[in-house]
């Protein structure tokens, strides 16, 4: 005969693991809820092969590395990468018919999860209301990209990739979509706020303000680059942390910005978002276009290489020019004509690769994986 202790806990443990494989059933059905209604954004997350060198690159970097330090490629306009003709098209009753071809708007081919796993470690995003001004969700410009995909399930999305990736960090930089025809109003500001100072955001994201840290700091967590202010939201009611980069600071279509996010610390940003070459006569046409988007990408980056080395800089690589005839897309500018005309990844891959050891910061890229080996360029593997 057994004691009574252990007959109690014959009894006890079967319904306590019946009750932990319940929950433990729950929480997959739940996550997998989630993940499905992000996957317009979020993509499928299939893993990495064994053999790659850019998965969890940053495990190879001591704790003690400053982020201003590292060479990290980000995507330009991230959520693109699944808008095409045919997702406009089925969308047109939310933007209607008088809005540029698809094409103008993509700047990307690669899913979140893939770029995530490709070596990727900033994003470039822009936030407005999803039909029906009850949630928040994706845009550039008039293009909207997911209309029941969720702020909230993208971030989920970005926790679930970072708990099976620890020793990684990822640079969100998340700017207010002016563009899309929707309000912009208190209770967007209380709808964003709300979502980022969640008990569950606190666990995921840095919760330093106005100063960009460690690599060990930002490991296993998502760092903010606030490129919106709160216009109708009080300072005094709400918490704020990440990198504060006003819009009214950020000047539009520059090749060289600088903006102070810390005045007692003196953190500056300086960056280059010449993204349309709109200087040049219509019709030059795309090598002209491409060499102007080049001359400027490179004369930030030789600026990052000399220059300031522990102050932060961003290059951005992407730029179109819509208002030539034919246009010049994020596309066409990124990778060329397809015949004769190489495009600015094509051209920075060598010059990259020539410069390797040297300090780049931040290059923001179009359709970065088109071009073998750029990924792997700009962060010096």
């Amino acid at each position: 005969m057994f004691p009574p202790t252990f007959r109690i806990l014959a009894f006890v443990l079967p319904v306590l693991i019946t009750a932990t494989t319940t929950q433990q059933f729950l929480a997959n059905a739940a996550l997998a809820d989630i993940l499905a209604r992000g996957a317009p954004i979020l993509g499928f997350d299939t893993g990495c092969s064994q053999t790659s060198k850019t998965c969890d690159w940053m495990r190879n970097y001591p704790d003690s590395t400053k982020l201003v330090h590292m060479n990290l490629p980000g995507t330009h306009d991230s959520a693109t990468w699944n808008y095409t003709q045919v997702t406009q098209d089925s969308l047109f009753r939310y933007t209607g018919t008088d809005i540029p071809p698809a094409e103008i708007f993509q700047c990307q081919d690669k899913s979140f999860f893939d770029m995530l796993n490709l070596g990727i470690r900033v994003f470039d995003l822009r936030f407005a209301y999803n039909p029906g001004n009850d949630t928040l969700g994706f845009h550039h410009s008039q293009a909207l990209l997911a209309p029941t995909t969720t702020v909230e399930d993208v971030w989920f999305g970005f926790y679930h990739w970072l708990e099976q990736h620890p020793t990684e960090a990822v640079l969100i930089s998340l700017n207010y979509e002016s563009g899309t025809g929707t309000p912009r109003d208190l209770k967007l500001e209380q709808d964003i706020y709300d979502i980022m100072s969640s008990d569950l955001a606190s666990q995921y994201w840095v919760q330093t303000n106005g100063s960009l840290g460690t690599l060990g700091e930002a490991r296993g967590k998502l760092t903010l680059l606030r490129r919106y202010d709160y216009e109708f939201l009080p300072a005094s009611e709400s918490k704020r942390f990440g990198i504060p980069f006003s819009p009214s600071a950020w000047t539009d279509n520059s090749p060289s910005i600088t903006i102070v996010y810390n005045t007692s610390a003196q953190q500056k940003a300086f960056i280059e978002d010449y993204y349309e070459t709109n200087g040049l006569p219509i019709g030059a046409g795309a090598a002209e276009n491409i060499q102007w988007k080049y001359n400027a990408t490179m004369a930030h980056l030789l600026n990052a290489t000399t220059q300031n080395p522990d102050q932060l800089y961003i290059t951005f690589a992407s730029s179109e020019h819509d208002e030539d005839v034919p246009p010049e897309t994020p596309r066409i500018q990124a990778l060329g004509n397809g015949t004769d005309t190489p495009g600015v990844n094509q051209k920075l891959l060598p010059w990259l690769q020539e410069h390797k050891g040297k300090r780049f910061g931040i290059i923001m890229l179009d359709f970065f994986d088109s071009v073998p080996g750029l990924v792997e360029a700009v962060i010096g593997l």
